[in-house]
């Protein structure tokens, strides 16, 4: 997988989370949560975000826990629209986020707050997981 976020500063420690034996995730991947308190790699608009991997996980390799971070300052991919600093982000598609529209926050797909201002489809600092 391409354009996994890279953490820059962890503001808290990450947590085991559920995930699919046979799924593999790569470290930095932005995850998406499901029920019971499931995550896999995020794939589409507005995906219902958790965290960042924090480490690998091997499909098949017999484990169905992966660490995650839920808070943190990474740097994470624009989907290509250019996101100005200060803008709520939300997901737009496998590892990449974009401005939030009104709608997203009432169903709780923000993915954090952008801390730079970046060109379309260029790397920025997010602050993710507190609003």
């Amino acid at each position: 997988m391409a354009n996994e976020a890279v953490m820059l500063f962890e503001l808290s420690l990450p947590v085991p989370m559920t995930c699919a034996d046979a799924t593999g995730i790569e470290k930095g991947t932005l995850l998406k949560l499901s029920d019971p308190y499931t995550v896999a790699a995020c794939s589409a608009d507005n995906d219902l975000f958790i965290g960042v991997a924090a480490e690998e996980k091997i499909a098949n390799d017999g484990k169905t826990k992966i660490p995650v971070y839920l808070t943190g300052i990474a740097r994470m991919k624009d989907s290509g629209s250019g996101i100005t600093v200060g803008t709520d982000v939300v997901i737009k598609g496998a590892n990449t986020i974009g401005t939030y529209t009104t709608l997203d926050d009432e169903k709780g797909y923000v993915v954090g707050k952008a801390l730079e201002t970046a060109a379309a489809s260029d790397t920025l600092l997010v602050l993710f997981g507190l609003r």
